[in-house]
């Protein structure tokens, strides 16, 4: 039997956890991270989810569902950021909506950026924590957390 062995771009593992209240959509994002060097260490499909997730296994990164059913990720991302205020977490808001619907309000809001589901890949996050997004680079990210 032949096993899978995931690729890791810049030879760093990343913990990521998951918010998405499509359990379809959650089992695919956590294969194809993790075929791509992402630990995805949990999922959560709520916003009362997430909060205890994060807290219990305090992942690197978060990707955060902007629609998460009758929920707001944006709340959820604010509420993220004020509940980790002293080791404040990483998170990208996802969605299938496209970033020009969104723009003011993924700009105020704490979170690192924004991926589109169907752009989502180890390598976007990746560029998303090193700050490529807006062509800023910055070194102190590109570690995880211990």
């Amino acid at each position: 039997m032949l096993t899978t062995v995931p690729i890791c771009e810049n030879r760093i593992m990343l913990s990521c956890l998951v918010v998405d209240d499509n359990p379809r959509f959650l089992d695919a994002a956590r294969k194809l991270l993790e075929l791509e060097g992402i630990t995805v260490v949990g999922v959560a499909s709520s916003s009362a989810e997430a909060l205890d997730r994060v807290e219990e296994l305090r992942p690197d990164v978060t990707l955060v569902d902007i629609d998460l059913g009758g929920e707001s990720g944006f709340e959820l991302a604010r509420r993220l950021d004020q509940q980790t205020a002293k080791a404040p977490r990483r998170m990208i808001l996802i969605s299938t909506h496209a970033e020009s619907d969104y723009a003011d309000l993924i700009e105020a809001s704490p979170v690192l950026g924004f991926l589109s589901k169907s752009a989502l890949s180890g390598s976007a996050i990746r560029d998303l924590l090193r700050g490529k997004r807006d062509g800023e680079r910055d070194d102190t990210i590109n570690e995880p957390e211990a």
